[in-house]
């Protein structure tokens, strides 16, 4: 039986992870938990480089 459970947010998403899987499947929990993870620690760069190419089009649009 497959689980359905709503997810609305980001938060209830980690929350999911962090606790729900865990009980339910600690290994896939943990493989998660390692991607979420290396994610949080990128967005930063992310953001910093979709900002860049956003005001790399505004110039080369003028």
């Amino acid at each position: 039986m497959i689980l359905k459970i709503p997810l609305l947010k980001v938060t209830s998403v980690h929350k999911d992870v962090s606790e729900r899987l865990l009980k339910i499947n600690p290994v896939l929990a943990l493989e998660v938990r390692k991607i979420l993870d290396e994610n949080k620690a990128e967005r930063h760069i992310r953001g910093g480089m979709a900002t860049k190419l956003k005001y790399t089009r505004k110039d080369t649009a003028s």
